[in-house]
């Protein structure tokens, strides 16, 4: 039904930059919050930064002041501007939408097939 597909990920040495993209193709009508999460190894997923469709932004604090989030309501897209990464950065990040494919119909959550940043010297 609703199709997110991640591109950007990779390795970067610390105090490095990425970006990171994410768009949504399929049944949509609207949608609402999208957001970037990850996983590190062993560990639970995470949010990382989330925004609405006007605009308002929520992080976590291990990311706030480096990591910036936007979204491009046209185009159906959210990105991550990553900064000054850490090796803790180290994980997969997913993208996530709140998506509502009919007029009416069920408000949805979606998942994009994650993709992996290393963060290493």
């Amino acid at each position: 039904q609703v199709q997110l597909v991640e591109s950007g990920g990779g390795l970067v040495q610390p105090g490095g930059s990425l970006r990171l993209s994410c768009a949504a193709s399929g049944s949509i009508y609207n949608i609402y919050d999208m957001g970037w999460y990850r996983q590190a190894p062993g560990k639970q997923r995470e949010l990382v930064a989330t925004i609405s469709r006007v605009g308002n932004k929520n992080y976590s604090d291990s990311v706030k002041g480096r990591f910036t989030i936007s979204r491009d309501n046209a185009k159906n897209t959210v990105a991550l501007q990553m900064n000054s990464l850490k090796p803790e950065d180290t994980a997969v990040y997913y993208c996530n939408a709140v998506v509502q494919i009919r007029v009416g119909g069920a408000i949805l959550g979606f998942w994009g097939q994650g993709t992996q940043v290393t963060v290493s010297s």
